[in-house]
């Protein structure tokens, strides 16, 4: 009887020290193309989703509005409440702040759900970037966590008892908008120790999600966003 014979199981070819680092560098060189594509993508998104909730909260101002005889809501924002002094112009208003409900108060039987009230790129802010001088306003982790709301409100149209019909053009006058503009733009956070220089440089990279007082919603770059405040 003849012996059977061992087959011998060919030998593994592993990889070299050299085709491992070609290997790990294709890899790099894809992450470094497409994490870009990707943040791109996600920052996106976050815009998108900002816009849609301006857009419910500017459906919930509508009803508001329907039951206060067309009038823009009497409410505040975090900013006013945290440097009054801006309307000192209008004296009987400015004592009246502290009293005055916040916007995600006032709104917030018309609306769904707190929610809406966070913007997704909410990062908090060191300042209230649109006004001079600049002015202190801490809100980290973000605004939303802090003062309870990522947007501010314009309130001269509470001030001036205005409606829809009383505004020359709604569909350019702003109503509710990002607290922060770095948010959605370049530019960097703004800072309370920033020159006007450098505060000036940031803001021409800013944009700003808007939403306006005919209740359509997009997003503007800052001298978009200042031809909204000339309607006054």
């Amino acid at each position: 009887m003849r012996p059977q014979s061992k087959l011998v199981p060919e030998r593994t070819r592993a990889f070299t020290v050299v085709e491992l680092l070609v290997v790990v560098a294709i890899i790099a060189m894809l992450a470094a193309l497409l994490f870009p594509v990707f943040s791109r993508a996600k920052n996106v998104a976050k815009g998108t989703a900002c816009l849609s909730n301006l857009r419910q909260i500017g459906q919930g101002t509508l009803l508001y509005m329907g039951d206060n005889d067309d009038l823009f809501p009497y409410m505040v924002d975090s900013g006013d409440r945290a440097e009054p002094g801006q309307w000192a112009s209008y004296p009987d208003f400015m004592a009246d702040i502290p009293q005055i409900p916040l916007v995600q108060d006032l709104l917030q039987s018309y609306t769904k759900s707190r929610e809406i009230f966070r913007c997704p790129s909410d990062t908090g802010t060191a300042v209230i970037d649109d006004l001079d001088p600049l002015v202190a306003f801490l809100g980290s982790p973000s605004d939303y966590a802090t003062f309870g709301s990522s947007y501010f409100y314009r309130t001269k149209l509470t001030i001036l008892h205005e409606t829809q019909t009383s505004l020359a053009k709604p569909a350019e006058a702003d109503l509710l908008y990002d607290a922060a503009c770095h948010w959605h733009g370049a530019g960097g956070e703004m800072l309370l120790d920033d020159s006007l220089e450098a505060a000036a440089d940031k803001r021409r990279q800013y944009r700003y999600n808007t939403l306006f007082a005919d209740m359509h919603a997009k997003s503007l770059t800052n001298d978009q966003f200042g031809s909204g405040f000339a309607q006054d």
